[in-house]
């Protein structure tokens, strides 16, 4: 893409052109109108309320389903051939917008598994321990480490569910609030959600609006601060006022065996992963220098064996298998048993229901634009609303909160409103950078928020399994995600920022005050 910042240039507006229907192509006719192409995302956002918030159900598999169902549900309402709307479907999961997110979470996945098997959360943990955190400042702590962890691996689900299944604990038996420890980690998720350059919606967040990563990054800290300051200030605060459970002894010892100091040596690889994106070099170069690093760190300091990261288990009938055994990344296995894992495998797996969910919201997305439900839509937020540029900035930050209060995975939410932000701000002149966080601040903040978001659920889904892990952790422990929503202050008060911010005007920048890098190497 171009960086001349022109708005004739035919490469500035690839993004726009390819998912906002700029380009030739035939439309798509409906019965009931243009409006009615929205049909397959509304269908989906409300199998969504209901699967998530009402049946407390956080399976990506089931919302997969629930958006099959809504894209053949809207067929039937298609005027004519059915043809169009069907390759329809095909064009809009075959964009590069789409591809962008698939890469972050593959190469994030793999990274994120690598250090967590080297024992970077048992390392926060022991370094927690060896200053002697108590429970009133526990849930603070607990909010900087994830923070941290999640800033360096650009996964808040990730974090979120690391961060359950070992520190959770670690301050519930500390005495610290169950609810207020599970806020606390949800806001470090959020907070590394929106600031790493690794991160998804990070990336996402660049590409949708012709944004460089690096800028994107660099302009968006002084809101993130802002509302960091402010929600470790909360947590400490609150760890006073907020008594926790009186699990008896063994606390200490429990943090000790669970923890390992040389974890902490992960703190180079996420240095590695940080720094490069941050100079420049393309997002899977970045990821790659980090997941290389980690694995050396592991396997150089004893913290994971090669076998950890990936591994054949072959058939011990299998003589070609025999054969090879001697190498440390071949295990025999009954028959039956065969398969392939590790952190490189289990990391990447983990993506891909989500990375099949976010396929078919975009297609949705292309069927409204197809439709002319995008542009009635639009004009109508233009016309209505956005008539100046305070509005119209609050416009895309309302817009914005809406959409991933319904949609429960944040980066699918951020793709599907992704479009209208761009318009919008393209109205006005709006600067790219500042577009790109209004977009990023919500989708990192309320998929944390609401008690059917991705990531509560992604954390709700490991501290359901904890009273299998450890014979103290009782049932009554476990937080349930409707209680959990007014203590994730960092997600709160990062929208607050950009509600202030649009309308103060803080931050604010057109266009002419600074152009964007070209984004090409996302």
């Amino acid at each position: 893409m171009s960086d001349s910042g022109d708005p004739d240039d035919p490469d500035e507006h690839d993004y726009e052109q390819e998912f906002m229907g700029d380009d030739e192509g035939p439309a798509i006719e409906f019965y009931g109108g243009r409006l009615m192409s929205a049909l397959p995302l509304a269908l989906f956002v409300v199998w969504a309320i209901v699967q998530s918030g009402l049946l407390q159900i956080g399976a990506t598999n089931g919302l997969v389903a629930g958006m099959l169902l809504a894209l053949i549900v809207g067929m039937f309402f298609v005027k004519g051939d059915w043809k169009t709307y069907a390759n329809t479907i095909f064009e809009g999961m075959t964009q590069r917008v789409a591809a962008t997110a698939i890469v972050a979470w593959l190469w994030a996945g793999m990274f994120a598994e690598t250090i967590q098997v080297g024992g970077f959360v048992s390392g926060l943990v022991w370094a927690a321990d060896a200053l002697s955190i108590g429970p009133t400042l526990f849930p603070a702590v607990t909010f900087l480490l994830a923070g941290l962890l999640a800033t360096g691996i650009g996964s808040g689900y990730g974090t979120a569910i690391a961060f359950t299944s070992l520190f959770f604990p670690a301050g519930v038996l500390l005495g610290a609030s169950p609810v207020l420890m599970f806020g606390a980690l949800l806001s470090g998720a959020v907070f590394g959600d929106n600031l790493a350059p690794v991160s998804d919606t990070t990336i996402v967040s660049a590409v949708t609006q012709d944004a460089d990563i690096g800028g994107v990054v660099a302009s968006r800290f002084k809101y993130a601060i802002v509302a960091a300051v402010l929600a470790l200030a909360g947590y400490v605060v609150a760890g006073s006022a907020m008594t926790g459970i009186d699990v008896g002894q063994g606390a200490q010892s429990v943090l000790v065996d669970e923890s390992n100091p040389l974890g902490l040596v992960h703190l180079l690889s996420i240095g590695v992963v940080i720094a490069t994106a941050v100079r420049g070099r393309h997002i899977v170069e970045a990821v790659s220098w980090g997941i290389l690093t980690s694995a050396v760190l592991n396997v150089g300091l004893g913290l994971a064996s090669v076998s950890d990261m990936i591994v054949f288990q072959a058939p011990r009938d299998a003589g070609l298998a025999q054969s090879l055994s001697f190498l440390p990344f071949v295990e025999l296995v009954d028959s039956g048993q065969a398969a392939v894992a590790g952190s490189i495998y289990t990391g990447a797996l983990g993506f891909f229901p989500l990375i099949v969910l976010t396929l078919l919201i975009v297609a949705g997305a292309r069927i409204l634009v197809r439709g002319g439900g995008f542009a009635v839509i639009q004009d109508w937020l233009l016309e209505t609303f956005a008539t100046t540029v305070r509005r119209a900035e609050l416009t895309m930050v309302l817009g914005t909160a809406g959409v991933n209060s319904m949609i429960t995975i944040n980066t699918a939410a951020e793709i599907a409103i992704a479009p209208y932000i761009a318009r919008i701000g393209e109205r006005f002149n709006i600067n790219a950078y500042r577009r790109a966080n209004i977009l990023d601040a919500n989708t990192s903040a309320l998929g944390y928020i609401f008690p059917w978001g991705g990531g509560v659920l992604a954390g709700y889904s490991a501290m359901v399994g904890l009273p299998d892990q450890y014979e103290w952790f009782t049932q009554s422990m476990v937080v349930n995600p409707i209680d959990v929503w007014p203590f994730v202050f960092h997600g709160w008060l990062l929208f607050f920022v950009f509600i202030a911010s649009a309308l103060t005007g803080f931050g604010l920048e057109y266009v002419a005050d600074r152009e964007s890098s070209e984004v090409a190497r996302v």
